[in-house]
């Protein structure tokens, strides 16, 4: 998949030292309230690598066509909600490539690949309800809140948004991509 600036490509054994990049600073990973450990993106690479292999979708590597950098990544992933799994639109940017518009145009990309490549007919975002850019990226595609919810992580309560989109005839063009 790609957009104006951004080439999508999906993560592979050995890109560990890319995902260190933004996945070992605290600040893109302040929604887990810590950096992740070697371990922790060791297994954050295996999981997409088989999401990959059983939905045909996961997080995929952004890559700027100019100049071939990896920024961070966004794609398609199973969000379990009260007992029930969602397709959940996510992303992490390195910070260096915050504010430039680059998070919204990676979400309407995949937004718009899963009406053209998937059955599903509503997504989701769920963002930290103190992670005001991340909320700002959900509305900008056209995502509304649904609800307020709590999840539970590392033994924190940590408070989220649950941003829906559903398709209707009048959103199914592909226009990101």
């Amino acid at each position: 998949m790609e957009t104006k600036r951004l080439i999508f490509r999906e993560w592979r054994d050995g890109d560990q030292i890319l995902l260190n990049k933004f996945l070992q600073d605290a600040e893109v990973m302040s929604a887990y309230e810590h950096a992740f450990s070697d371990e922790e993106v060791t297994n954050w690479l295996a999981w997409n690598v088989k999401s990959y292999a059983e939905n045909g979708f996961g997080l995929w590597a952004l890559e700027l066509k100019e100049t071939g950098e990896i920024i961070g990544e966004c794609g398609l992933i199973l969000q379990e909600i009260d007992g029930e799994f969602f397709p959940e639109i996510s992303y992490h940017l390195a910070q260096k490539f915050w504010h430039q518009g680059y998070a919204t145009e990676a979400a309407l990309a995949v937004r718009d690949w899963t009406w053209l490549e998937t059955n599903y007919t509503e997504l989701i975002i769920t963002t930290r309800d103190i992670n005001i850019a991340s909320m700002n990226v959900a509305i900008r595609c056209g995502f509304i809140i649904k609800k307020r919810m709590v999840k539970y992580y590392r033994g924190l309560e940590m408070p989220h948004y649950l941003f829906g989109y559903k398709k209707t005839p009048h959103n199914r063009d592909a226009s990101a991509l």
